[in-house]
């Protein structure tokens, strides 16, 4: 194996562990990346969820729109 075999061979091995690598971390951010978007899902379901509850709840239940809150103390 010549010089230039050879280092043509170390470069080859250094690419090779470098796509290993990159590899790897595409795999994990994919993993993260779902999961994160599990969360996002789950959350938007709670919040439609408590949206709803809000929606149904009596208008006496001392629950006032924005517009009709009094200012807070300090104004």
């Amino acid at each position: 194996m010549t010089e230039h075999d050879a280092a043509m061979q170390q470069q080859l091995i250094e690419l090779e562990s470098k796509l290993a690598f990159q590899e790897d971390t595409v795999n994990s951010l994919n993993n993260e990346l779902h999961q994160h978007q599990q969360r996002i899902e789950k959350l938007q379901q709670q919040v439609m969820l408590l949206a709803e509850k809000l929606r149904q709840l009596p208008d006496d239940q001392g629950i006032l729109r924005p517009e009709e809150e009094p200012p807070p103390p300090h104004y």
